[in-house]
């Protein structure tokens, strides 16, 4: 019996858990927390993460889950459009999902061979030549053919093996919410554009999240300012954001007048600077690797921190679903490094600029980016939407 320890329940952990234990691995899942629970927001999937899911056979469930975002557009807080709202294809558009829903498909999807451990914080990782790699929850060792280490930006696993790899602040800080569809303003259409709004240091994305009256679904919100996170309670970050924004064009005023401080989910925006050298491990019968935030955490203004994450876990599943232990998985697990670390520094040198375009401060650079950002923008998106729907599922 070939067996795997996942390290983190996140959409990443939940997503490769249930692939290899539908492929024929025992696995055992280990998350710090004292229950696998989901985040109270959403997020956006783009056509590469999409696609990894069905590759990972979730699509049934992201069907019944996600709401797609039929047109897209980029304007300036003085309602510019840098970007005019243009018609998408079904076949390439976006859907946005609430994550107690996507959080759910994940665990439909994790079969009956896996094994759950909540309340395991892992602080330390075995590997070498001769040993079944191995990492240590308290004062127990879990040791398998294979770990992964899905344990997010400040993962403990990479921090071992791959030191040389730092979190670091991106500058700035973001802010979601969902309102519910029984709070959500009066808008035109009943349904906002799915544009995003784009300033000096701030820029504000809304979309549409599921049918009206349902449960979960409501308008989601991003918002993005630089800086370091704020102190004060959710009722006076409201109150910042409110004034921050005011004067942004619609929905922009109405959906944060509508926002209630309990919606609010306030985070640090961070990254690893410079990713790991490596994302795989060997070790005895097989090795360790990273995955999702673990191996290449970025900010998130390209909207591709969960689809990254996904493609991981599709392009691992895929590489070991017929590896026996030995040889043969340790091949597999270098061939993941090798396709996923070039894909990973693509997406992250995209990002950075985009953080860049953001972040411009100074009066003369601000006339200078502005004058240019209708050419930057679209010229930038448009690159990084083309690599992102490049990736194909490996077969």
């Amino acid at each position: 019996m070939r067996t795997a320890v996942v390290v983190g329940a996140g959409i990443g952990g939940l997503a490769v858990a249930g692939a290899l234990a539908r492929s024929g691995w025992q696995v055992t899942l280990l998350e710090r927390d004292d229950r696998v629970r989901p985040g109270p927001t959403a997020l956006v999937l783009w056509p590469n993460g999409i696609r990894a899911l069905r590759a990972l056979g979730l699509g049934a469930g992201l069907d019944a889950i996600g709401s797609p975002l039929p047109e897209t557009g980029v304007r300036r807080p003085d309602g510019h459009w840098l970007v005019q709202p243009r018609a998408v294809a079904a076949h390439r558009a976006p859907v946005v999902v609430h994550r107690e829903d996507l959080h759910d498909a994940l665990i439909a999807g994790l079969g009956e061979r896996i094994d759950i451990r909540t309340g395991v914080t892992v602080r330390d990782v075995r590997v070498g030549a001769g040993d079944r790699p191995a990492v240590a929850g308290g004062r127990q060792w879990f040791s398998a053919d294979l770990v992964v280490a899905a344990d997010g930006t400040d993962s403990a696993v990479r921090a071992r093996l791959a030191p040389e790899s730092a979190v670091v602040s991106s500058g700035c800080t973001a802010w979601r919410a969902v309102i519910p569809w029984f709070r959500a303003p009066a808008l035109p259409g009943d349904r906002p554009a799915a544009a995003e709004t784009l300033g000096a240091g701030y820029r504000f994305v809304a979309a549409s999240l599921g049918d009206h009256g349902s449960s979960r679904g409501g308008i989601y919100w991003v918002a993005t300012a630089v800086g370091a996170p704020r102190p004060e309670p959710p009722a006076t970050q409201l109150a910042l954001l409110r004034r921050w924004y005011a004067g942004w064009p619609s929905p922009i005023p109405e959906l944060l007048a509508a926002t209630e401080p309990d919606d609010l989910v306030q985070r640090e925006v961070r990254e690893l600077r410079p990713l790991p050298r490596g994302y795989a491990f060997p070790s005895g019968p097989g090795g360790v690797v990273l995955l999702g935030d673990a191996a290449h955490a970025m900010p998130h203004h390209l909207g591709q921190g969960a689809c990254l994450a996904f493609e991981d876990a599709a392009t691992l599943a895929a590489g070991v679903r017929d590896a026996a232990p030995g040889p043969a998985l340790r091949q597999a697990l270098e061939r993941y490094d090798r396709e996923r670390r070039p894909r990973a520094a693509t997406m992250v040198r995209q990002t950075r600029r985009m953080s860049a375009v953001l972040q411009t401060r100074g009066r003369l650079a601000l006339r200078a980016r502005d004058a240019a950002l209708g050419q930057i923008t679209p010229r930038l998106l448009g690159s990084a939407a083309t690599t992102a729907a490049q990736w194909r599922p490996p077969a």
